[in-house]
């Protein structure tokens, strides 16, 4: 079977995609990895054909800001571009379509004009449900808000992607136009399935999911033998573990403040610390010795090493985070980043989520005392890391896809 997987967005949002491409590859198919050029390096890593999307992910981010409808538009600014990228011919050379792009934009007419299924997939919950609104929508009592809030944000998506997709459809495609509501009632039907790579233990089903809304455990690698540098493992090892604090891929407006936050508040809790630079440029000045800046360590291999997590929230860093059983928490900024840290507070493997405007010294020295030294919330981190390790989530995934073609 030739599978495509179509995913944009930053390296969080590409990884788990590009692990279950490895996945699938492994189990003798052959996948076709579609997103941004600039991740090139992370598809070659996981060995799968690559088709390159013009655009970088963290130019994007740093021009939509923290603003679910800044980023949004951001990315939604190069929509002429995905369409002249997607037009390539040997696009239609393809069994099946996995998009992971909202709603299933640019996949659902490529999978049309090929005459292929399609699954719509995701590491987020953003199936219809009456239990929570869509995230990036607020908590409202009114009747019927919850499910509203998803067509919102689907009408959202579409509205903003509508002319230029439908010009593509007629002049490229030799499709005819979509209706001004789209397509989305067929997302989580038979047509359009839905596939979650997040655990059932951190997000249970909810009881007006039908079954063609899927979860499958998440997407992880294959456990490599990373060689760290030998200055890290000697700062690691030269004492109690450290907590790591860092905020992936968010732009930061003052990123010297805030690193200064994250090292009192350190002090103040005489903790060590792993501190990751990530795009919003953390620890560009003097740190003292019990702080270490890194640029790049996979999570797999750095998080079971610290004493907690302190991070932005995005479903990748999260999932990586509750594998390693230590408590985690989060400091969010956008979209989905306050569900998940409200998710880890429900559980009890974590404090109480911070937005990233509320951030000072003393919430995250409370913070950091909850992970450290509530024997409550270490056990069940460490109960709910061995709930999610046996679940497969790609060989789970992979019984779904296979069985759309039979």
């Amino acid at each position: 079977m030739h599978i495509t997987i179509l995913a944009l967005g930053s390296r969080g949002d590409i990884q788990p995609y590009a692990t279950l491409g490895n996945g699938l590859k492994s189990s003798g198919h052959q996948v076709r990895f579609i997103t941004f050029e600039n991740f090139a390096s992370l598809v070659s890593e996981n060995k799968l054909d690559f088709h390159p999307i013009q655009g970088n992910a963290q130019a994007l981010v740093a021009s939509g800001g923290t603003n679910m409808l800044g980023l949004m538009r951001s990315f939604g600014s190069l929509a002429e571009g995905y369409a002249r990228d997607l037009s390539a011919p040997h696009l239609g050379d393809t069994d099946l379509i996995i998009n992971q792009l909202p709603a299933g934009l640019f996949g659902f007419d490529l999978a049309e004009k090929y005459g292929v299924p399609m699954a719509l997939a995701s590491v987020i919950p953003l199936a219809r449900t009456r239990v929570f609104p869509l995230m990036g929508f607020p908590h409202l009592p009114l009747p019927g808000y919850n499910k509203a809030t998803f067509y919102m944000g689907e009408q959202l998506a579409w509205q903003m992607f509508r002319p230029v997709i439908n010009r593509w459809r007629e002049k490229t495609l030799n499709l005819p136009r979509l209706p001004l509501k789209g397509y989305f009632g067929q997302l989580g039907t038979r047509q359009i399935p839905i596939v979650n790579g997040f655990s059932q233990h951190v997000v249970p089903r909810l009881k007006d999911w039908n079954e063609h809304i899927h979860i499958t455990g998440y997407w992880f690698p294959e456990d490599k033998h990373w060689q760290p540098p030998s200055d890290l493992l000697a700062f690691i090892e030269a004492g109690s573990p450290p907590v790591f604090i860092g905020f992936g891929s968010m732009p930061i407006k003052n990123p010297q403040r805030t690193t200064s936050i994250i090292l009192e508040a350190l002090k103040q809790t005489g903790q060590r610390g792993v501190l990751h630079m990530g795009w919003g440029g953390l620890g560009n000045q003097a740190l003292p010795e019990n702080v270490f800046k890194i640029d790049y360590v996979p999570y797999d291999w750095l998080f079971p090493r610290m004493a907690m997590v302190i991070h932005h929230g995005g479903s990748g860093t999260t999932a990586f985070g509750l594998r390693s059983g230590i408590p985690s928490c989060v400091v969010s900024f956008v979209f989905d980043q306050q569900y998940w840290g409200k998710r880890i507070s429900e559980l009890g493997v974590g404090p109480k989520p911070i937005s990233h405007k509320d951030l000072t010294v003393n919430r995250l020295m409370e913070a950091i005392n909850v992970g450290i030294s509530n024997s409550q919330v270490r056990q069940k981190a460490a109960k709910l890391s061995e709930k999610i390790k046996v679940e497969n989530g790609i060989q789970n995934a992979l019984s779904i896809f296979e069985k759309l073609l039979d």
